[in-house]
């Protein structure tokens, strides 16, 4: 590992992806497999391994990785010029000289690490093609797919690995032995959910939905009752249109022997079987009628698996994690049960009225130039801190912050604050936009200079007190609104709504916290998926066809804690909907 150690055998995935001789070991094991199971019937698709990950850091990996410089740079100048390596005496005069980044003290050249991580990713995305390209060849009628980790799993670029697949299937473990928590966050299930469907732009299958605790020494908090079928559910809300649980009977021997399944140890029945049998009879019920609907977005998170790396390399404050402020801007517009895309950084933005780039930390030009012309369409683009910071080779711009950026934001930062971890400082809002909550600016600030755009948000306190901390932009058609600020949950819960009203996106409900409302739709066809995800039960005013019940539904009903309804158009023109809501007295 990065570590230098090398790790002793007894865990699984004991292999260099890198290595000729596995490959060729992979080339006969795959052939022989889809040849042998090429004709069988009940062979549909194959799944390509198991959640791919782990960068390996051998010999054959730096020989490698000194190989794919080549092909990337050409040249050592080319290299050298583009890493900077001349600091610190870093030169490189053959390729063979190049490093792979085990540990060192204090760190590696920025650009020599995130290149590393492109290249680890890039090694898996090549092993997945090399089986793919056999079971083609053999299995031509045969789905291909792999089973991603959502959207908190970071080793490898999911854009890329997917690109060769025909269908996105992913594992769900709500609560896991890594993440012992009382609650659920919904919206957590919701983002693992929405990156999985913008990997390939369409809809996917749940390859491992989680069917009770999970642990190998330390063993999660179990389901509770209702939690299994909600989740599965909200999975079919959020565009699955296959179901797999795993797992059937719990083992009773190996590292995963708590890893619970339907069945328990001994293999009699849990309540969970019961849970998980009561929606397998609705979903033969409702499935012909859902299959074939998708998602609909006016608003899309650009998530860069670029930006990834290179905070996993400099985290510029230690308080700052990407994924995190990532999901934290998600979760705010998610409350407000609005769809969004996550899309790759080359993804076609068009058809969106409204695209939040959080943290742009690396940036080409190709994505600057595709960010001006949707605002200069009409789109509102939405960055945040640290944008604009580092080009394509991780070193930093030779421009005024933030950069390739700073004429389509009209502003430049002049200068920024990394912060302590306890201290952060109120914000102050202009412009009629209404504070919710006692919103604070923390871990970073960028003090930003207005040229041509208007300051919406400004610090209080400090050196920089009164300066601006938020900045709104008219360009062409569009607005560009620039955040320098982490912030905490009422910062994104304060400007959520008002860049929905400044892009004109609509919303489905703003529902008391707990309840979730998504749609799928097919045509004029609608389906209106409400989750109740809190331990209380709601009454809610609805009118449609509920697919779980059979029953028409028009006027009051209450949802019990983690209840459902699939609410359908009724007689082929009215529209499914929610009046109100409101907590069960």
């Amino acid at each position: 590992g990065e570590g230098s150690v090398r790790l002793s055998y007894g865990h699984r995935r004991a292999y260099c992806p890198s290595h000729p001789i596995y490959h060729e070991h992979t080339r006969t094991i795959v052939t022989a497999m889809a040849e042998h199971y090429q004709d069988n019937p009940n062979v549909i698709g194959w799944q390509i391994d198991n959640e791919f990950g782990d960068r390996c850091y051998c010999g054959i990996c730096r020989e490698q990785f000194q190989v794919w410089l080549g092909d990337k740079y050409v040249t050592l100048a080319r290299l050298n010029d583009a890493w900077g390596t001349v600091f610190w005496s870093h030169v490189y005069n053959d390729w063979s000289e190049i490093p792979i980044p085990l540990s060192t003290a204090p760190s590696h050249n920025p650009g020599l690490a995130l290149d590393f991580k492109r290249f680890a990713s890039d090694v898996y995305v090549r092993y997945q093609k090399l089986q793919l390209d056999i079971l083609r060849e053999v299995c031509s009628e045969h789905f291909l797919t792999h089973n991603f980790m959502g959207f908190r799993f970071d080793q490898l670029n999911y854009f890329e690995l997917a690109r060769d697949l025909d269908l996105v299937t992913w594992d769900n473990y709500p609560r896991g032995f890594w993440n012992i928590q009382e609650h659920v966050n919904p919206s957590d299930l919701a983002l693992g959910h929405a990156t999985m469907r913008g990997l390939k732009g369409k809809n996917f299958w749940m390859m491992e939905q989680q069917s009770g605790p999970g642990g190998w020494d330390i063993m999660s908090v179990t389901p509770r009752p209702g939690e299994l079928r909600l989740w599965a559910y909200q999975a079919v809300a959020h565009g699955a249109d296959g179901m797999i649980f795993f797992r059937w009977r719990t083992a009773r021997f190996g590292a995963e022997e708590y890893w619970h399944g339907l069945l328990a140890h001994d293999g009699t029945a849990t309540r969970r079987f019961e849970e998980i049998k009561q929606m397998g009879l609705e979903l033969r019920r409702i499935g012909d009628t859902v299959q074939g609907s998708t998602i609909h977005a006016e608003v899309a998170m650009i998530l860069s698996y670029d930006v990834r790396f290179a905070f996993q390399i400099q985290a510029n404050n230690p308080g700052f994690h990407y994924p995190t402020h990532f999901s934290t801007i998600y979760e705010a517009f998610h409350r407000l049960n609005v769809p969004i895309d996550i899309i790759a950084p080359d993804a076609d933005l068009s058809r969106y009225k409204l695209v939040l780039a959080p943290a742009l930390y690396v940036l080409d030009e190709a994505l600057a130039e595709s960010l001006k012309a949707f605002t200069e369409a009409g789109g509102t683009l939405v960055a945040t801190l640290r944008s604009g910071v580092k080009d394509e080779a991780n070193a930093v711009v030779d421009m005024p912050l933030p950069g390739l950026l700073a004429d389509l934001f009209g502003m430049t930062i002049r200068d920024y604050d990394s912060l302590p971890e306890d201290v952060s400082q109120p914000l102050e809002f202009t412009g009629g936009i209404t504070p919710k909550g006692n919103v604070q600016a923390d871990t970073w600030c960028d003090i930003l200079t207005p040229r041509s755009a208007e300051v919406v948000v400004r610090y209080s306190e400090d050196y920089y007190g009164g300066e601006a901390a938020a900045t709104f932009n008219r360009i062409g058609d569009g607005h560009a609104v620039y955040i320098g600020t982490a912030g905490n949950r009422a910062l994104y819960d304060t400007l959520a709504p008002w860049l929905l009203k400044l892009s004109g996106t609509s919303t489905l409900f703003k529902l008391s916290e707990g309840l979730e409302v998504t749609e799928r739709r097919q045509g004029d066809a609608c389906l209106r998926f409400i989750l109740n995800h809190s331990d209380q039960a709601r009454r809610i005013s609805v009118r449609g066809h509920d697919l779980l019940t059979n029953t028409d539904l028009g006027g009051e009903v209450e949802l019990p804690p983690k209840g459902v309804l699939v609410l359908q158009q009724r007689d082929g023109h009215e529209e499914a909907h929610v009046t109100s809501v409101a907590p069960n007295k």
